[in-house]
């Protein structure tokens, strides 16, 4: 999916292994799904018999891209960039093959701490003159806005830094081209620029359409904010949900960015979408792909299991199923609450009234509770309960753990053994 490109980019990309890169900023320990769209770029690009670079902000990071931004980022310290690319490159190896001659990780930094700054525009500033920065978008937006602050010289000069970046890579990896979205666009091509009158070298540039959603909200966000790789961030039952919950007309197009089906299956599963939209075929495929991609079969298991409980017909197997971790996981980030429970208190007993009414909060009324009990409308771990007498204690752990309470069908409480 191109946006944009130098002229003969294509002829490049058809006649040779092409060496190409793809910046990332590191503000985050974990990449968000807005990022993907670059991930798979690269991914597509690598499968298509040419070498990915990786390149990780270390050094822009601590300055900030103001490309689509209104206002200046904050500034991170060494420790907290550090600590994020760690996490960013543990995401990036499920997706690309770092193997052998594959794809490589590089860090801007490394090239950067050794500059200093006399040197730095003596070499890089001298070649590109104040009018061609500042007929960039990026720069003309922020400066001619409401914000009457503007932009500061260290936002100003992002610019010519990644074009260094594109300039460092060009002579000593053998790059030749940089993607990324197309609000980078004045970056990537300030890199191209700086290779030509630098150096009298030929560079080119690629960049794709920034994903939005059919409604005009952000692509990649949802109610709780930004929505992550990291499970820790982002549970993997809210991030297949995520892609489930995707509409018809949005899927269309995100399954064509984010899985690696060749266009006749997805033909073939558009037409059987088309023919029973509401067995949501399409997002239903997305989102096992993704999802497997990102976070494993095991945690896709998981949320298909969660999809079944809190939504389905799911079973107390089900439940047993889920390791500790992933259970917790998988129901706290769906939203369900969490009620502690002394572990003394469970290997005494607690009287089924008592746990969904004082214990939980689950249901209001201890009156109330008894008669949902009488009408079959309360479960213990997917069980229906009808005896008021009845006690829950240690044997009903799961994972040796948790019970998960059920009131009618959509309320749960989720009660851990503390």
């Amino acid at each position: 999916m191109l946006h944009d490109s130098i002229p003969g980019t294509d002829k490049l990309l058809n006649s040779e292994r092409v060496s190409g890169y793809i910046g990332f900023d590191p503000t985050a320990d974990s990449l968000g799904v807005g990022n993907l769209v670059q991930v798979m770029t690269l991914l597509h690009f690598q499968h298509a018999g040419h070498k990915p670079f990786v390149l990780m902000g270390g050094a822009t990071g601590m300055i900030g891209d103001p490309s689509m931004k209104s206002e200046e980022r904050t500034l991170l310290s060494a420790d907290t960039l550090e600590a994020n690319l760690a996490g960013q490159k543990k995401q990036l190896e499920r997706f690309l093959d770092f193997s052998g001659d594959g794809a490589e990780l590089v860090n801007n930094y490394d090239w950067f701490k050794g500059i200093g700054f006399l040197e730095f525009i003596r070499d890089a500033g001298k070649h590109l003159t104040v009018n061609y920065m500042m007929a960039k978008d990026s720069v003309k937006k922020r400066i001619s806005g409401d914000d009457r602050e503007g932009m500061s010289f260290t936002e100003f000069t992002y610019q010519l830094i990644q074009g260094w970046d594109f300039y460092w890579l060009w002579k000593h990896r053998g790059v030749k081209l940089q993607m990324g979205g197309s609000d980078q666009w004045g970056n990537i091509t300030t890199g191209t620029e700086l290779i030509r009158r630098k150096a009298q070298g030929e560079a080119f540039a690629l960049t794709t359409p920034l994903i939005k959603k059919a409604d005009g909200t952000k692509f990649g966000k949802t109610e709780k904010g930004n929505l992550w790789l990291d499970p820790r961030r982002t549970s993997p039952y809210e991030f297949f949900q995520f892609w489930l919950n995707a509409s018809d007309e949005d899927v269309k197009n995100y399954i064509r960015i984010f899985t690696l089906l060749d266009r006749a299956t997805i033909e073939g599963l558009e037409t059987e979408h088309d023919a029973a939209p509401h067995n949501r075929v399409l997002q239903k495929t997305l989102a096992r792909d993704i999802t497997t991609r990102v976070h494993g079969q095991a945690e896709l298991d998981a949320a298909l299991a969660a999809t079944d409980v809190l939504f389905g017909k799911g079973t107390v197997d089900q439940l047993k199923a889920l390791s500790g971790e992933s259970f917790e996981r998988v129901f706290v980030g769906a939203g369900v609450p969490v009620a502690d429970v002394p572990r003394d208190a469970l290997a005494a007993g607690v009287n089924v009234v008592d746990l969904f009414t004082d214990r939980s909060q689950l249901v209001a009324s201890k009156g109330e509770a008894r008669k949902l009990l009488t009408a079959n409308a309360l479960s213990v771990n997917k069980t229906k309960v009808s005896d008021p007498k009845q006690t829950i204690g240690l044997e009903s752990l799961i994972s040796e753990r948790y019970v998960l309470l059920q009131k009618g069908k959509k309320d749960y409480c989720l009660v851990r053994a503390v």
